[in-house]
């Protein structure tokens, strides 16, 4: 285990039956208040996808937005948020997928990315895999390539990963 990934694991914070019973919840918000882990953060991302042809990061509403961002700064290149219905205001695409109680769509403008750009898909977690699929599909409707996933925190028990096969997947922390 890195000493990232340690250092992370004893700053989470778990919430039992959040958002409903029998689900543990890993909370970033302490992640959040530290500046140096998050700066980490940035750096480890930025050193596993520097040179590796990456012309955007995607950040999923709402958490990928917090470690999209910062990420895309350090590797100087663009952010394009991947939004709820509602939230963009300029001409988009949608993709909806299914949760495991109901439906979600993301969206993003039809000009966040040109035909044959590659993207770097960000968020603090990936579960079942669901989401971050539906955002390589809005970025796939753009003409342009998912070249890679990025997780702050992977929930391997879910199989996530396994619903991005074909697609190269980073994670710090895996539980």
């Amino acid at each position: 285990m890195s000493s990232l990934e340690a250092r992370l694991k004893s700053t989470l914070r778990d919430v039992p039956d959040f958002p409903k019973p029998g689900i543990l919840f890993k909370d970033i918000t302490p992640v959040l208040a530290s500046a140096a882990l998050m700066g980490e953060i940035t750096d480890r991302f930025a050193a596993e996808w520097r040179g590796k042809n990456v012309d955007a990061v995607v950040g999923m509403e709402s958490r990928g937005f917090l470690f999209g961002m910062p990420l895309a700064m350090a590797l100087g290149i663009p952010f394009v948020p991947a939004r709820k219905p509602g939230k963009l205001p300029y001409h988009k695409v949608s993709e909806s997928y299914a949760l495991e109680y109901g439906h979600a769509t993301l969206e993003l403008h039809t000009d966040a990315l040109a035909p044959g750009q590659s993207a770097l898909v960000i968020d603090d977690l990936i579960a079942t895999g669901g989401t971050a699929l539906a955002t390589a599909r809005l970025v796939e409707k753009l003409g342009a390539r998912v070249v890679g996933f990025g997780f702050v925190i992977e929930l391997g028990f879910l199989q996530g990963r396994h619903v991005l096969a074909g697609y190269a997947v980073d994670s710090i922390v895996r539980y």
